[in-house]
């Protein structure tokens, strides 16, 4: 039975993790940071809805009156 060469697994691991992390180095480098970040305003802005202008009156049932 032949023995299992193990000679060259040390290269083939070393050269996978090298190119893992060239890959990924590359990657990240591709990113783009924002370059000076800035707080957004905090202040909401009011939007004027057209039943807020009127005046409506609603109705329960248990006010209308019986009939």
């Amino acid at each position: 039975m032949p023995q299992l060469d193990t000679s060259t697994w040390f290269i083939t691991i070393i050269s996978m993790i090298m190119t893992l992390f060239i890959v990924f180095q590359l990657k990240i480098s591709k990113y783009l940071y924002p370059m000076n970040p800035e707080l957004k305003s905090l202040k909401t802005l009011k939007h004027n809805n057209p039943w807020e202008t009127k005046w409506t009156k609603i109705y329960s049932p248990l006010s209308l009156p019986q009939q």
